[in-house]
């Protein structure tokens, strides 16, 4: 592995530790942790502006130009980091599956926004852990108790939250409901490829690397859709920051890979959904029932129980 002095997750180590002795032991957890709330906060308004412009230009357009500003930010920091010659063919190949996941995700979920309600597709977007559930039964590994407690209150909270008016919605719930499954299977790979990769790859090239497949593939889909491409570029400004917003928050869950436990970052993160329902709710008057708030903290509490397990 490369110099850890040349290293985010030792920058990330410093910043909590400092110089106090014993702090590595405690707070490698902590950082997983950290990382993937931050990366939450980060999500959640990406999701919510992502919401306010996904119905008014090609959805592949804005994905390219959210990718593309992502990119941009990120190249200095990742040549000013280093560590490239660790990115051997096998960190490579990952880094690649990872942007490809990536952009399958970040179309779906664009797609799902189009349509909306916010409240369902930030619940089912979000419950990408239950996907590590699924895994773990078709391997033949045993789950306890508290697994299934968590499969089944997300589960059951997202049908909660699916009942009740539409609020803002565009579309077909069905498809909504579709592309939310989507972008949440694409999201679990694109962690899961991620964090493999920096195991012994640098962080930041690693994470360029993602995003620059990521742009290969949506600039293929707008080969092959030919979509009409200035309704998208006279939004360039909230893709610019949801490109910021994304590459960040990204970044975040993949540094991760790089500590104990990376798997805390990815649930962590996966309560971005909270973040953009309140702001929806706040900002875009979508109606919420008691039941329905209820039915949302029953998913991400299932999703917390999930991540302990």
């Amino acid at each position: 592995m490369f110099h850890k002095n040349n290293n985010v997750r030792a920058t990330v180590q410093q910043a909590i530790c400092g110089t106090r002795p014993g702090c590595v032991y405690g707070a490698v957890r902590v950082h997983s942790i950290m990382l993937g709330l931050t990366a939450a906060v980060l999500w959640g308004v990406h999701d919510f502006a992502v919401r306010k412009v996904s119905g008014r230009a090609e959805v592949s357009v804005l994905l390219a130009l959210a990718f593309g500003f992502g990119a941009l930010i990120l190249m200095p920091l990742a040549a000013l980091q280093g560590g490239w010659g660790s990115l051997d063919g096998a960190v490579l190949s990952l880094a690649v599956m990872a942007g490809l996941s990536y952009a399958c995700a970040g179309y779906a979920q664009y797609r799902a926004f189009s349509i909306g309600p916010v409240r369902l597709v930030a619940a089912i977007t979000g419950s990408f852990p239950l996907l590590s559930v699924g895994i773990a039964v078709l391997r033949g590994q045993e789950v306890g108790l508290l697994v299934w407690l968590g499969a089944v209150a997300v589960v059951g909270g997202i049908a909660v939250v699916a009942q009740g008016q539409d609020g803002i919605s565009h579309g077909s719930r069905a498809a909504a409901i579709g592309w939310s499954l989507l972008a949440g299977t694409g999201y679990a790979a694109t962690f899961g490829f991620a964090q493999w990769a920096v195991e012994t790859g640098a962080d930041l090239p690693v994470s360029l690397v993602v995003r620059l497949a990521a742009i290969g593939a949506v600039l293929a889909l707008i080969a092959v859709l030919r979509p009409v491409i200035r309704p998208a570029l006279l939004h360039w400004r909230p893709m610019l920051l949801i490109g910021a917003l994304d590459v960040g928050a990204l970044t975040l869950v993949t540094v991760a890979g790089g500590f104990a436990n990376p798997e805390y970052a990815s649930v962590a993160a996966s309560v971005f959904g909270i973040i953009t329902i309140l702001l929806a709710w706040r900002l875009l008057a979508e109606p919420m029932t008691v039941l329905q708030w209820a039915g949302v903290g029953v998913v991400f509490g299932g999703i917390v129980l999930l991540g302990l397990a």
